[in-house]
């Protein structure tokens, strides 16, 4: 029997995982709940009293997080520098691999198209209120839908200026975008200049690899209309608001050729991602028997690696591609700086544009509700949010991650790999990665290239100390 909020009698149990109320200060001795009811289907977890926790079983990672355990036994959360708002819940295009619209959550359907004026100032309100009880400087809004540029000029001022004048001049707000780019115009982009908004187009290669998935409704595909944006903004006058690319991985795109239709384009920064895919809904492995043959047990890594060695030796820089750079980083000890991999705190909320608070949107290709939260702009705190079990799973670094990820010699440069790509039925997210063999056949490519070279530096540098008499160290 589904287990009920014995002050509500709203259900606590669904779809293999523990459902717990917002009620946040009831025990079952309790006989009322003075805390708002928000969505009762929602998974959060709250600062639950012990007691609460009794008359719970059987969860899946991390709805019985004890996050109260956790901060007496010394953990304090990151604050968030990144504010993702969903200006807009609608897009322009059918994409066929999208997690927003053709994966397992289809909560977009019930968004309001467009985030309302009122939403925005309530959200930019709660970002200042953040700020100001951490004591940030410096922090990120990006405007993300959907596809952004739908919300119309006059809706995405709004937004970049609403933060601004919220949190004061004492802290620099750097704002972005993630578009299609097919609705980029001089409009647009003036408004961008003038605000310093920078700007990252998706663009999957050529024009047959991209419009392999990237097409209108109608079916017809995008490639020519992207580009067309895309050139737009390598206009000289809005040339130094490109922030990059950003390019679906598919396994029939040659990669050294996929790399080098991107790099046309000069991006300052490339950003390959993997297919979104559960252990439930695993990624194509492969789309021919020679592919299957050539590359079995790790097809994604292998594909990496050949872009990997054609970027890495390179005569001179060409680009940054950020998921080679944070593994080279983190090869030397450097922590990581993006979700992809590694150990670091991910420190980044989404605001819906009905203005509920929710993690990371590609949680979304996991499992209905997966992002969800009972939390909203116009009751809570983003000092709140950071106390729920989902959230903090993704702050807690090594204590997050399987046994198996634990016994593993690349754990804290892999970190478990991206968070959604961790899930399945029964356990949740305490998984490797569905792409655990490609990420272990990437990173060990990488560290043993980049660890020879600079082994070999070494070696030629004492050399030459050595040949010229020298006795002061290496050069």
């Amino acid at each position: 029997m589904p287990q009920t909020c014995p002050n509500w009698g709203c259900e606590l149990a669904a779809r293999n995982r523990v459902i717990i109320c917002i009620c946040a200060d009831w025990t079952r001795d309790d006989s009322r709940c003075t805390a708002p009811h928000a969505d009762p289907t929602v998974e959060v977890g709250v600062a639950l009293k012990p007691e609460a926790n009794a008359v719970l079983e059987g969860p899946e990672w991390p709805a019985r997080l004890d996050v109260r355990a956790l901060l007496e036994d010394g953990w304090r959360p990151t604050p968030f520098r990144e504010f993702v708002i969903k200006i807009h819940s609608r897009c322009n295009l059918a994409c066929s691999y999208c997690y927003m619209y053709e994966m397992a959550d289809q909560s977009w359907r019930s968004q309001p198209r467009r985030m309302a004026d009122a939403t925005i100032e309530t959200v930019a309100r709660r970002i200042a209120e953040h700020v100001e009880s951490n004591g940030l400087t410096r922090i990120e809004l990006i405007l993300h839908g959907g596809e952004p540029l739908l919300a119309g000029p006059q809706s995405l001022r709004h937004a970049v200026t609403a933060v601004r004048s919220a949190v004061g001049g004492g802290v620099t707000v750097s704002a972005s975008l993630q578009t299609n780019g097919m609705l980029l115009d001089s409009e647009h982009l003036d408004l961008f200049a003038e605000l310093g908004v920078r700007v990252s187009i998706s663009l999957d290669g050529d024009e047959e690899g991209h419009d392999r998935h990237r097409r209108a409704p109608n079916g017809s595909g995008s490639h020519r209309r992207v580009v067309a944006g895309l050139e737009r903004l390598l206009e000289p006058q809005y040339r130094h608001l490109f922030a990059g690319l950003l390019s679906a991985i598919d396994l029939r795109n040659e990669p050294v050729t996929t790399y080098e239709a991107l790099l046309d384009f000069g991006p300052p920064s490339l950003d390959f991602l993997l297919p979104h895919g559960t252990w439930d809904s695993p990624p194509p492995r492969a789309f021919s028997a020679a592919s299957a043959a050539a590359s079995a047990d790790a097809p994604y890594g292998d594909w990496l690696i050949q872009v990997f060695d054609r970027w890495y030796k390179a005569p001179v820089s060409e680009t940054r591609v950020r998921l080679f750079n944070e593994i080279i980083r983190m090869v030397f000890g450097r922590p990581s700086r993006t979700e992809s991999v590694g150990l670091s705190p991910f420190a980044a909320v989404v605001v819906e544009t009905n203005g509920a608070i929710e993690q990371v949107d590609t949680l979304k290709a996991a499992y209905e509700g997966a992002a969800r939260t009972p939390l909203h702009v116009s009751r809570d705190s983003f000092d709140k949010t950071l106390m729920l079990p989902s959230f903090a799973a993704r702050q807690i670094g090594l204590r997050a991650l399987s046994d198996e990820c634990l016994d593993c010699d690349l754990v804290r440069i892999c970190g478990g790999g991206l968070y959604p790509h961790r899930y399945r039925a029964g356990s949740g997210f305490a998984n490797p990665s569905v792409y655990c063999r490609d990420l272990f056949r990437l990173i060990s490519h990488i560290a043993t290239t980049v660890r020879r070279d600079v082994s070999e530096l070494r070696e030629n540098g004492q050399r030459r100390i050595d040949v010229n008499g020298r006795t002061e160290g290496t050069k």
